[in-house]
């Protein structure tokens, strides 16, 4: 995809994988719509990439008017999305499921599911009218199996990886293209709050074998091309060395 002046929305946008992607995207050309919940940090990034290339919208994705607002934003200024990043995740709570939060287990959906939803909702309606694009969300190995006091985090991300595939069964006729990543562990201050509750494999986990948040910014570009194809409806993995050379990562 030639990116030259595109409109591409990030969620989650304020640190991380999501900060790094805004970059990668913007570096690549793209114009970039930043959401987020810290304001500040969403302000300070687009004043980093420049005022013609990023606009940074203060937003909830688990309330649904929130994104709609933000994404009518980003359309009016910068046109319909080529690309939409459902990147906007929390890992909380961390706990047995007997002892977890109830409202803490919940906002966790919202963000994590519903959040996917919200944005999906808000953005398909121009994007479909502009011929299609790609939608790309944040999958991770806990999609996929279920780890020790993790039951929020698991349960999310395995609907998130069903959501992506509901998305290509729906519109991938319609010029849709949707794939999810599984970066494993990055380096990001999920990571951190992962570490600090000192539970399961994940947080026993050096940090030197954590990926830089730039590999996972560079998949996404990568899984904008017809290079990723072959993925579409299903998740894009950089634990797979064939991935990984395929996108140019060391």
């Amino acid at each position: 995809m030639e990116l030259g002046g595109k409109c591409v929305v990030i969620t989650g946008a304020s640190r991380g994988i999501g900060a790094e992607a805004a970059r990668a995207f913007a570096g690549a050309g793209a114009r970039v719509a930043l959401l987020a919940r810290g304001e500040a940090e969403i302000a300070e990034l687009a004043g980093e990439i420049g005022s013609e290339q990023a606009l940074a919208v203060p937003c909830d994705v688990s309330r649904s008017w929130e994104v709609d607002f933000a994404v009518k934003a980003a359309v009016e200024a910068f046109g319909p999305p080529a690309v939409v990043i459902g990147n906007a995740a929390v890992v909380s709570p961390i706990a047995p499921i007997a002892e977890a939060d109830p409202e803490a287990w919940g906002q966790a959906m919202d963000v994590n599911v519903k959040g996917l939803f919200h944005t999906a909702r808000a953005a398909l309606p121009s994007m479909l009218g502009a011929g299609g694009g790609t939608f790309l969300t944040l999958s991770s190995g806990a999609a996929h199996r279920p780890l020790d006091h993790w039951s929020a985090y698991c349960t999310s991300k395995a609907a998130a990886a069903m959501f992506n595939a509901a998305l290509h069964e729906e519109y991938g006729q319609r010029g849709l293209r949707a794939l999810a990543l599984s970066p494993g562990t990055v380096a990001t201050d999920m990571q951190r709050q992962i570490k600090e509750s000192g539970i399961g494999p994940v947080a026993a986990l050096d940090w030197s074998e954590h990926i830089p948040p730039d590999w996972p910014a560079k998949a996404l570009l990568w899984m904008c091309s017809p290079d990723s194809d072959a993925h579409l409806g299903g998740e894009v993995s950089l634990r797979d060395e064939s991935i990984r050379a395929a996108i140019g990562l060391g």
